[in-house]
């Protein structure tokens, strides 16, 4: 198997993979306005399983894209939250509708 280092395409493919995941982005998206709880986050994705979320957030978090904050309180509350690479996500987005504007430009001649 190739690293990284070797194949320059993995690190996109491996995004992609990421990304492709059905609810994997909105969730991103989400939790870009800051920490929320299992529910508000069911609520905010419109449509989402409570079985699949809870995949998805182990999965963002095992990645080190969110974090899972215990609060000692009860009851207890739990919260995910991005951490800094999870927040990377908004520019990943920025990028895409930057060129999703460019691409939608008719062309011109000679370009």
């Amino acid at each position: 198997m190739n690293s990284p280092q070797s194949d320059p395409c993995e690190f996109f493919r491996t995004t992609i993979a990421l990304l492709a995941k059905p609810w994997t982005g909105h969730i991103l998206w989400t939790l870009q306005e800051g920490p929320l709880r299992f529910n508000e986050l069911a609520t905010r994705v419109t449509g989402i399983g409570e079985k699949v979320l809870s995949a998805r957030l182990k999965e963002l978090e095992a990645l080190n894209l969110l974090v899972r904050t215990v609060h000692p309180t009860t009851p207890v509350r739990v919260e995910y939250g991005l951490t800094p690479k999870g927040r990377g996500f908004q520019e990943v987005v920025d990028a895409v509708n930057r060129w999703g504007a460019l691409i939608s430009q008719p062309e011109t001649p000679g370009r």
